[in-house]
């Protein structure tokens, strides 16, 4: 059987914590300025690149009702949620967003929520994307910086063990997630006025195992994916469980979970 390549998405799990995932993305957008008025009268046209079950694509509809919004993803799980939970009115496509070309479509605004670091090497697409905006267009977008974080070096760490280096070892690497100073050196020498800011947030997370809930809804997904059988799916989740409960204990009104996060907003002068 080869082995997946891509991880599977479940967007149920990954909308359990929906308001916790999308506060960044409205604390990213207070930050974007108004599109220029267009000829004619045309709509504002929006990107909102891995848009995921569409949590975010509805997010950009309710600060721009008028605009044109498409989410383009990879996963067609993802879109198919979007499609019919997300934001209806939006159009939606399938792409690999390493080949996605956005020039075409002359956009107002790039819009990526939670999705560079997927992407390696993502910091070559950032002037290609910047080209691709219309005069006084903005690319914004937040990226998790919490890959030092006992959430992430854990899992590493459980990758590479004895028990699971075969199978998981390749997955033990460090996301392609750059300092804030490195995103805003390499979006300033486009010529763009730049915003580059960090914020750590301190969610309380509740439930059993919430921690776990919510790294099988995104950092959790290759190993997932990658594993053959239930039973190895159900072992790996558990030995991860038994260590996140010692990082992250649990306290009478929940678990705390920190999370950092980097914000860019660039708008091509």
């Amino acid at each position: 059987m080869p082995v997946p390549t891509t991880p599977s998405w479940d967007p149920q799990q990954y909308l359990r914590f929906a308001d916790q995932r999308t506060r960044p993305l409205r604390e990213l957008l207070a930050r974007v300025p108004e599109p220029q008025p267009h000829p004619a009268g045309s709509p504002a046209r929006i990107l909102d690149l891995g848009c995921g079950p569409g949590n975010s694509t509805a997010v950009l509809r309710e600060r721009w009702p008028g605009a044109r919004i498409t989410g383009i993803d990879s996963s067609p799980e993802m879109l198919d949620t979007a499609r019919t939970e997300g934001e209806p009115s939006a159009d939606y496509l399938l792409a690999d967003l390493r080949e996605h070309d956005p020039a075409p479509a002359r956009p107002d605004l790039i819009a990526a929520n939670a999705l560079l670091q997927w992407l390696p090497g993502h910091l070559d697409l950032l002037p290609r994307w910047i080209a691709a905006l219309r005069p006084g267009g903005t690319l914004a977008f937040q990226v998790p910086g919490n890959f030092e974080a006992p959430s992430h070096t854990l899992l590493a760490e459980l990758c590479r063990s004895p028990r699971w280096r075969d199978a998981l070892g390749d997955l033990a690497r460090t996301a392609d997630v750059h300092r804030p100073e490195e995103y805003l050196a390499a979006l300033a020498a486009t010529g763009c006025t730049v915003d580059v800011w960090e914020t750590t947030y301190s969610m309380l997370l509740t439930g059993p195992d919430p921690v776990l809930a919510w790294t099988k809804g995104t950092a959790l997904r290759p190993a997932l994916t990658r594993l053959p059988t239930p039973a190895d799916r159900e072992a790996f989740t558990a030995e991860y469980a038994a260590l996140l409960r010692e990082a992250y204990p649990a306290a009478p009104y929940g678990t705390v979970f920190p999370f950092r996060r980097i914000f860019a907003v660039a708008t091509r002068t």
